[in-house]
């Protein structure tokens, strides 16, 4: 893992319990000016000169980053001092057990070196800033910005030329905003603020966590004449912490449309409370991440959250996956294996496409929900479990339920809270939002790119239906990612299939739920399966994971459109056909 920050030149090493030195990458050892084999195994206090190592990450195992610890000094072997900022996360294991510690380091010395250079007037250091990979803004006296680099244009999103002459705190959050004002303060008493964390607001609406210095700008005479800040952009350490952690929170969830507003509104109130959840909505739309962050905003969220996919388990398999096996229970139960029920004890339990589950287990699960106890299979002896359940199907349960495929009294209990997530296409108000926000991640994850996309391209991204919701989306972004050799993603750079049919924008009048698909976005859908599975001759795993659903999902789709997988031509019912 920390070998993928060398390729950005940020030094990264981690630690066990006893502060020893388990790895460590070469950005680090070039900073430290030593070898692997002379650090590997050394107590990490004596690495630093005289600043307690890890000792906040490892005694209280807080899951912030540790950015109001104060900058460290290192010497090399040389005597070279480097001041470094220090970031660190706890490492835990499967169980949730503290193991360790992850720490990053970053050498500003160079930054903070032509910062305390600088004048007002001096055209030539201020096009040297604009070359930095920190972003960085000053302001006048009264809050006026009056310098924007170009990394706080990536960071940001803003032009400069529509940010230049505005109050600096269009760029953060109202709740934010306020605490900003340390930089009035730095300007004020003529002074240094270090190690502020809060998150700036995109010019597309987008949080961006961020890291930020203050510091008073002076003039040849060393009179106050306004505000410097230099932000760093703490995305890439947030992705290494949920890679780390597995937690997902609110602003995982990305929208701004007025449905998914009201859902993390209902959301941010349920997630406090034990109540069972059903979230209902198309292959895609996000149900998986709703899942988690409702686990991760609870009072369970230390506990394990374990889930289960109904459709992707043999029925002949599913109970004992569920509620485990006794000792002998068949042939092959050598001894006794605990279900998905057990492993969830105290946390939550997601049963993923419970619309799948075979009506002759929907009927112990009712049981189970209802007095959280039951049998292993094989067993006398009951277990009792303290379980949430969260359940999510992309089916319609209520019509399930009149067609006697779904128990009637399993749904009533399932749907204490319902969230039914809205297609993509449904709230294409979004659409712009999620573009960046999916773009700059696939950024992170690939050598931390700076990619934007061409007028044109926007505007096929913008009109297409995405019969696969945000998951498409996520695919397509992805495609366009690899094939780009340059900085900005052009329309042919994007999937073959969206270049074939520029599908006509949909309404949001039109494009609300209906039991019977129109006829274009039927058509639509049936041709984007037909490309898809010819793309990957006609190998259905492979077309179900390009287009990032299930197998059985992708069986059910091309079967309501009868296509098949072996076939070059496509038949396509109409939408009203059986």
């Amino acid at each position: 893992m920390i070998e993928v920050l060398d390729e950005l030149n940020i030094g990264a090493f981690t630690v066990d319990l006893n502060r020893k030195i388990t790895s460590i990458n070469y950005a680090a050892l070039a900073l430290m000016g030593n070898k692997r084999s002379e650090l590997i195994g050394q107590d990490c206090r004596e690495i630093f000169l005289g600043v307690p190592c890890m000792v906040t990450c490892l005694v209280s195992g807080k899951d912030d980053p540790l950015d109001k610890e104060p900058d460290v000094l290192v010497a090399n072997e040389e005597g070279t001092r480097h001041l470094l900022t220090r970031l660190a996360t706890p490492i835990y294991d499967f169980n949730r057990n503290l193991t360790g510690c992850l720490t990053i380091l970053q050498d500003h010395r160079p930054v903070a070196e032509l910062i305390d250079r600088i004048h007002y007037e001096e055209r030539s250091l201020k096009i040297i800033l604009d070359s930095l990979d920190v972003g960085i803004f000053s302001v006048n006296q009264g809050g006026y910005i009056t310098f924007f680099n170009k990394e706080a244009e990536k960071i940001s999103g803003y032009d400069r030329k529509r940010i230049l002459g505005k109050k600096y705190t269009v760029l953060f959050e109202p709740d934010t905003a306020k605490e900003f004002g340390s930089l009035i303060q730095a300007i004020a008493k003529g002074v240094t603020i270090n190690n502020h964390r809060l998150r700036m607001l995109a010019s597309n609406g987008e949080p961006v966590p961020i890291r930020v210095n203050y510091m008073a700008l002076k003039n040849e005479k060393r009179a106050v004449i306004g505000g410097l800040a230099v932000f760093h952009d703490l995305t890439l350490l947030r992705r290494l912490k949920q890679a780390i952690s597995n937690q997902y929170t609110f602003h995982d969830m990305i929208g701004k449309d007025p449905e998914m507003a009201n859902i993390f509104e209902k959301v941010n109130v349920v997630a406090k409370t034990d109540a069972t959840v059903l979230i209902e909505g198309s292959t895609g739309t996000g149900k998986d991440l709703l899942a988690k962050v409702i686990h991760h905003s609870s009072p369970r969220s230390k506990n394990p959250f374990v889930k289960v996919n109904c459709a992707a388990i043999p029925d002949n398999l599913l109970e004992s996956e569920m509620f485990g096996y006794a000792k002998g229970a068949f042939t092959g139960a050598a001894k006794d294996k605990p279900g998905r029920f057990n492993e969830a004890d105290g946390g939550t339990l997601f049963l993923d496409e419970i619309g799948d589950l075979p009506l002759s287990l929907q009927g112990k699960l009712l049981r189970v929900l209802e007095d959280m106890e039951f049998y292993p299979l094989g067993s006398r002896k009951t277990q009792k479990v303290d379980v949430r359940i969260i359940a999510a199907t992309n089916r319609d349960l209520a019509q399930r339920v009149e067609k006697r495929l779904f128990r009637q009294d399993l749904y009533y209990r399932l749907n204490v809270f319902c969230f039914k997530l809205p297609d993509l296409k449904a709230r294409r108000i979004d659409l712009p939002i999620l573009i960046r926000h999916i773009l700059r991640r696939l950024c992170i994850e690939n050598d931390n790119r700076r990619v934007r996309v061409s007028e044109q391209a926007m505007e096929r991204l913008l009109s297409w239906e995405y019969p696969g919701n945000v998951r498409e989306l996520e695919n397509i972004l992805e495609h366009a990612l690899v094939i780009c050799p340059g900085d900005t993603i052009l329309p042919k750079h994007l999937p073959d299939y969206m270049l074939n049919r520029f599908p006509k924008p949909v309404s949001r009048r039109d494009s609300g739920p209906a039991a019977t698909p129109d006829g274009d976005a039927f058509q639509a859908e049936g041709l984007h399966l037909h490309q898809m599975l010819r793309r990957h001759g006609g190998n259905r795993s492979r077309t179900a994971k390009a287009l990032g659903i299930d197998r059985s999902t992708l069986w059910r789709k091309l079967k309501k459109h009868g296509i098949s997988g072996n076939s070059d031509s496509v038949r396509t019912k109409s939408p009203d056909s059986s």
